[in-house]
């Protein structure tokens, strides 16, 4: 019998996101990671993916990624990727993601942040898994972008996610390359409930 699991969700901070100097900036889109992180998202069963950016320009651009792959040529030249980015959803700021998933699942989601640092409320992997398929909660996972996440939300956060971490010192991954491995080592199926 398959165990329960949490409703998880993603977001992408392009905003508010750490410049080299720690001040607070928006990021740039990269339609590539809107691209890559949606089908990852798709495939591990996330329930919305949101690109956050305040920037009208911005919000523009992921508006025409959608309208492409969702309702124009791509919509029938790829049925794969419109169904990867029918989970997708552009937003000011991370309130607006919050009220969403607050609208949708009639309760607040746990905040896990990520970082290529240690917090005081990190959580390993396992741990974080546990929860996810022990429990019926809501998770919003939120990916950084930048020179990462402003402290005052990693502080504010439920946990933070160990860092992940490759076979040497180096640490510098692509945010979509981050949440692959992330998503993956969370989300993956046991093989046993995959043949239940």
């Amino acid at each position: 019998m398959k165990r329960p699991r949490s409703s998880v969700y993603l977001a992408l901070l392009n905003y508010p996101s750490l410049n080299k100097e720690k001040k607070i900036v928006s990021t740039s889109i990269t339609p590539l990671s809107v691209h890559d992180i949606a089908r990852c998202a798709a495939t591990y069963g996330v329930k919305r993916y949101y690109v956050v950016n305040p920037v009208t320009a911005q919000k523009k651009l992921i508006g025409r990624i959608i309208e492409y792959w969702n309702e124009g040529f791509g919509s029938i030249y790829n049925r794969n990727r419109k169904k990867a980015l029918s989970i997708l959803s552009a937003v000011s700021d991370l309130e607006d993601v919050i009220r969403d998933i607050k609208k949708n699942e009639k309760r607040e989601p746990k905040l896990v942040t990520t970082s290529a640092k240690r917090f005081a409320n990190s959580i390993s992997f396992e741990t974080l898994r546990q929860k996810i398929f022990g429990e019926n909660g809501i998770y919003l996972i939120l990916l950084g972008t930048g020179w990462g996440i402003p402290d005052e939300i990693m502080m504010e956060s439920d946990y933070t996610l160990d860092a992940v971490r490759g076979t040497t010192g180096f640490n510098h991954l692509s945010v979509r390359s981050a949440a692959s491995i992330i998503l993956d080592r969370l989300l993956q199926e046991e093989k046993d409930e995959r043949r239940a």
